[in-house]
């Protein structure tokens, strides 16, 4: 029901946010800052999103949590979108995503309202060692082959880069 008021909400408040700053400093005026909202806001989710980037690298060479990055990442992903979308309300928005105080607040915010049920990093079954017990997938079997295909036979003539 929330998603379904914001889709009809926020256009209505762009067009309205449109009329009144376009009717007080004119067409032009009002396209230009548009333009260069546009243009600082995906200089700046650029600049921010290699940080976090490298904050998410980070975090898995040390094997710490990563969620805190990920989740700044994703908000600044949010902010991209929101910043190239054409308007003031979603410009607002946007610029109030990469502005990292607020991003701590929200995810601190997010934090609060989801219960983790397990997190656990290291090795799994995939990087079991030896000291682990097999389970009957993890047989070896032993054997041999002799293939029966036919031997491939070139269909053209060989280049002189492929020579040997």
């Amino acid at each position: 029901m929330w998603l379904l008021i914001a889709f009809i909400a926020v256009p209505l408040i762009e067009i309205a946010l449109f009329i009144q700053v376009g009717g007080f400093i004119g067409l032009f005026p009002t396209l230009g800052i548009v333009l260069v909202t546009a243009i600082l806001g995906s200089w700046l989710v650029r600049s921010q999103g290699a940080r976090e980037i490298s904050r998410l690298q980070g975090a898995f060479s040390d094997l710490r949590d990563p969620t805190e990055p990920l989740a700044n990442g994703a908000m600044i992903l949010f902010a991209g979108a929101l910043l190239l979308t054409p308007g003031f309300f979603t410009d607002a928005v946007g610029f109030a995503l990469l502005f990292p105080p607020f991003r701590a607040a929200a995810f601190k915010w997010a934090k609060s309202k989801v219960k983790v049920q397990q997190f656990s990093m290291g090795a799994g079954p995939m990087n079991a060692g030896p000291t682990q017990p097999s389970g009957p997938d993890d047989r070896v079997i032993d054997g041999e082959f002799e293939d029966l295909s036919d031997p491939k036979r070139p269909t053209h003539k060989a280049s002189e880069w492929t020579k040997h």
